[in-house]
């Protein structure tokens, strides 16, 4: 059995271990910025391919002392790392706080020299890290074995990367709109308000889709990690004791669950043309075009479907509006449009401060502190007023 460290963006982690427990995955317990789990290999394969809310799988692969390079020479070279990489190229990421050894280039290398010993792998050449604004985490790309080295107060963990490219990459989302939400925050949103697609979705400020088309993925049952499986585009499937049987059994497993429509609709509109048609070819390249009605129209020209379900949306904030009066009007519109239109509905809204909560004037409550686009936002879920509730 292995250790395996989920990652997620800081403020998914209740959400992130909700759905590995669903997923059928031990659950040990939950640490800033990520889940730990329990498992085989053929798990971390599950992980990375069904898993919606998760940045990357790690699988933990030693942890020890070491105050000084000795000590961690010595542990490192003890490490198997035939298990995980052969004479291919290597990447080690490592950070130190608060430990004796400070220098997190001279760690790298230390772990890296252990590495080229035991399996003859050649360092990767060095690359830009891409940080994701969302999580913190850093892109390395998949076409080198990531291994992660964490120093912090003298006790070092090593992991090694099985995902490749971050787990949001699903695929789909080339055309974008300003200031983007990523596919795994979106995801969250819906998951934390236990929307799964039996009930109406509407995000009335969609950008590029990508809520609505996360939602339709969810609704058909499609893994997010599906695609990538199948093609081999995740580190893990390189790994020399993995067998391809069991990577075999958890696609099939992920996909006899995919249902062949979303059972109930999904709109997603946005008063900005160039953006509705961005989402429209994100829908096709998701293989949810059928599944989701996109349109151009103003915030107060929407037209719910029949039924009571979820309006969840990331209004424009920040770089997406310069202007803080038009912020806060909007806010109130999205209000007065949701009591007007929505009784009873649920409804999930990023907001990045209570000036703007109060403009709702909804009775929301914040069920997620997160960050998006590097901007501290709370996710704020309730249920509109009127209806049957």
């Amino acid at each position: 059995m292995e250790e395996i460290y989920l990652v997620c963006a800081p403020g998914l982690e209740s959400v992130l271990a909700t759905e590995a427990r669903a997923a059928g995955l031990a659950v040990r317990g939950e640490e800033p910025g990520g889940v730990t789990v329990e498992g085989t290999l053929a798990e971390v394969a599950r992980a990375n391919i069904v898993l919606r809310t998760a940045s990357r799988v790690l699988v933990r692969v030693a942890q020890f002392r070491a105050t000084a390079f000795h000590e961690l020479e010595r542990s490192s070279r003890a490490i198997p790392w035939d298990r995980w990489t052969g004479p291919t190229a290597v990447r080690v990421r490592a950070t130190c706080r608060k430990s004796k050894l400070y220098h997190s280039d001279a760690v790298a290398e230390r772990v890296l020299a252990a590495i080229e010993r035991r399996t003859g792998a050649t360092a990767a050449p060095k690359v830009a890290r891409a940080v994701d604004a969302t999580d913190g985490e850093a892109d390395e790309g998949a076409g080198a074995q990531l291994v992660v080295v964490r120093l912090l107060h003298d006790r070092c963990t090593i992991s090694v990367d099985s995902s490749g490219e971050l787990l949001h990459r699903r695929g789909y989302r080339q055309a974008v709109a300003k200031a983007p939400i990523r596919e795994t925050l979106a995801a969250g949103m819906l998951l934390a308000a236990d929307w799964n697609g039996h009930t109406p979705l509407i995000d009335p400020l969609c950008g590029s889709g990508t809520i609505p088309i996360e939602g339709a993925l969810i609704a058909r049952r499609i893994a997010p990690g599906a695609a990538r499986a199948q093609s081999g585009d995740f580190s893990f499937a390189r790994w020399p004791e993995l067998r391809e049987s069991d990577l075999t059994r958890e696609l099939e497993r992920a996909r006899a669950h995919e249902l062949p429509r979303a059972p109930s609709p999904i709109l997603g509109s946005d008063r900005d043309q160039g953006a509705v048609d961005a989402a429209v070819g994100n829908a096709q390249r998701a293989g949810v075009y059928e599944d989701v009605a996109f349109s151009r129209r103003a915030l107060s020209a929407i037209e719910p479907p029949r039924g009571v379900g979820l309006l969840a949306t990331n209004p424009p904030y920040g770089v997406r509006a310069s202007k803080g009066g038009e912020v806060r009007n909007l806010y109130a519109q999205l209000g007065k449009v949701a009591a007007a239109l929505l009784p009873g509905w649920r409804m999930g809204v990023l907001s990045p401060d209570r000036v703007l909560d109060a403009q709702l004037q909804l009775p929301l409550r914040p069920a997620l502190e997160l960050s998006n686009g590097g901007i501290r936002v709370r996710y704020l879920l309730g249920a509109v007023p009127g209806g049957d509730q």
